[in-house]
This record gives C-alpha cells, structure tokens and sequence, in this order.
C-alpha cells in the first residue's frame, strides 16, 4: 500500500470498517494501478461542525490525512455513517465515490422509488401508508401478493410476501408493535412473478459494466440469501435503464436490481450504493474492482484539478 505521494499524483482514501472480500480487491486493484491510498476507519472518524478555525478538521488516528485525499471510496456498511461522512466530505470539496446524493437516496427504498418514478424510470406499483388501516387499505385496493419492505436494510432481511388479509393484519401489527419509527412507513410493492431469477447490473459512472441473474427456487433471489449467480448479457435495454436508475439517484458506483414481468417488460426495484460484487466477477469476466478503482483514480484527477 503507498501512502506518500510524489507531485502530480493523487491521493485516494478507502473509508470503511470491517475489511470483506471486496475490499480487499479494491486494494489490490490500487496496488496493481501503483496508485497512491490511505485506508480510514469510520468507527474512528470524528469531525467538528463549529465556526472555529480548526472546524471539520478530522480526527483519529491518521484521520488528518482525510483532507489530503482527491477522492474517497466510500465502502461503510453502515448506512448511517455513510450517509453522514459523504456529508462532510462534500462539504470540505473532497469527492467522494458514490457521492452523498446518491447514498442518501438509495439508503431509503422510499427515496430511491421516489426519484425513479420522477425519472421516468420503470417500477413495479408501489405504496407508501403511514398507518395501518391506512396500508391495508393500500394492501386491498392492490391486490395480494404484495411484499412489504423496511425502508432501509439489504441483503433481503426483513422482506414478507403477504398473501392474503390474515398475513397483511398480522405482518402489519408487528412492524407497529417493533416500536422504530421506520417501522411505522409502510412501503409496500406490487409482487411482481419473476421466472425464478432477477437480475442485478453493476453501472460504475456513466456506463454498465457487468450483469448477472440471481436464481433462486425461493421468491427471494439474493446471493446473500443463497441466491445462485449466473453471467446475464447487458442487452440494450439493461443498459439504458441500468444508467437512467444511476443517473436518477445520484450516480457513481452503483447496483441497479431488475425484475423481469410477466409480459417480458424490465422494471427497477431497488439501488444500492456499496454493492457487493466478489460473486459477479469470475461470473461476468469482468473486473469490477479494477474498474470501480479506474473510475475513482478519474474522479480523484478531476479533484485535484479542481482544487
């Protein structure tokens, strides 16, 4: 790993906590392109919001280097901290990869349909309630199946399939007795009758890289939840709205989830902004930490000039 720089170079800074599989091969990719990087843990960043003349100076240890950096790699698996740290990073004209915008979008499933359906960008029919009688309501005048989701959360924790009306008073109830307040948003989505895959792309900047099918004999297709992947080609249509669900929340490093209705149409369920990625490289052929890490080295020049 290099951490001096000589002029002309640029300096990029890998924020996260726990070091998985993919983080590992982004810095390999870092290490192969010689570039120059400094790796900051979110579990001991801290950072003034005062008027003084050291605010938003980090610290921690190493931290002041942060402000060194052309561009951050944001790989936090709280979104919490994600959400926050892309904050301050923008605020002190560090770029940060995948940029606030887009992080606080699809941290909320609410926020990322919202932007979607303003983009113009196809989604299975979905509702927002804020009370119980107000969602089944929703439910009813939907149609069952529907899937219930947490606003917030990946990896498919915490979906339900609600069949019929005893499901829907049941799963209803027990989100409200949860207590959290998200837990009283209720997002509700048309259950749309995959043919036992879905699929997700992986879009880096202003271009799809890769894509796969996610299968599954259960309705839940996640590879996190023993979905099998399988190399899936960037047709056209994958491509264009792969990059138009990017563009809408925000841009940057993003996965694009797609479901396949029964007509053969394509629409977006979700976007995720630190996706994982270890099983879609020897699936696709391509390789994806190498071009997540050219993107960032581009974004990091267009930083440093712009300084």
């Amino acid at each position: 790993m290099q951490e001096e720089r000589t002029d002309g170079e640029v300096m990029v800074g890998i924020l996260g906590s726990r070091v998985r599989v993919e983080e590992k091969l982004l810095y390999d990719a870092l290490d192969e392109r010689g570039a120059t990087f400094k790796r900051f843990d979110s579990r001991k960043v801290a950072f003034e919001l005062d008027n003084s003349s050291t605010a938003g100076a980090p610290t921690g240890d190493g931290l002041e280097c942060l402000q060194t950096c052309d561009a951050v790699l944001v790989r936090c698996l709280s979104h919490s901290r994600a959400y926050y740290l892309t904050r301050w990073l923008e605020g002190a004209g560090i770029s940060a990869v995948s940029p606030h915008q887009s992080i606080a979008t699809c941290g909320d499933k609410a926020l990322t349909s919202a932007a979607l359906r303003e983009a113009g960008v196809p989604i299975p029919n979905t509702r927002i309630a804020f009370t119980q009688d107000a969602a089944l309501k929703a439910i009813e005048e939907m149609g069952y199946p529907v899937v219930l989701k947490p606003l917030f959360g990946s990896w498919g924790r915490l979906l339900a399939r609600i069949n019929d009306r005893h499901a829907a008073e049941a799963i209803l109830e027990h989100k409200k007795t949860l207590g959290d307040y998200t837990h009283g948003v209720f997002y509700i989505q048309q259950y749309v009758e995959k043919p036992g895959r879905d699929i997700r792309s992986f879009v880096v900047g202003d271009e799809t890289i890769a894509a796969i099918y996610r299968s599954s004999p259960h309705w839940i297709t996640n590879t996190a939840r023993g979905g099998g992947a399988t190399n899936c080609p960037v047709t056209p249509e994958i491509d264009r709205l792969s990059r138009a669900a990017a563009e809408a929340v925000g841009g940057g490093v993003v996965a694009v989830d797609l479901l396949e209705d029964s007509d053969g149409s394509l629409l977006v369920s979700e976007v995720n902004h630190t996706p994982e990625f270890r099983n879609s490289i020897d699936t696709t052929g391509v390789d994806i930490p190498r071009r997540i890490i050219d993107y960032v080295l581009e974004v990091a020049m267009n930083g440093k000039s712009g300084r």
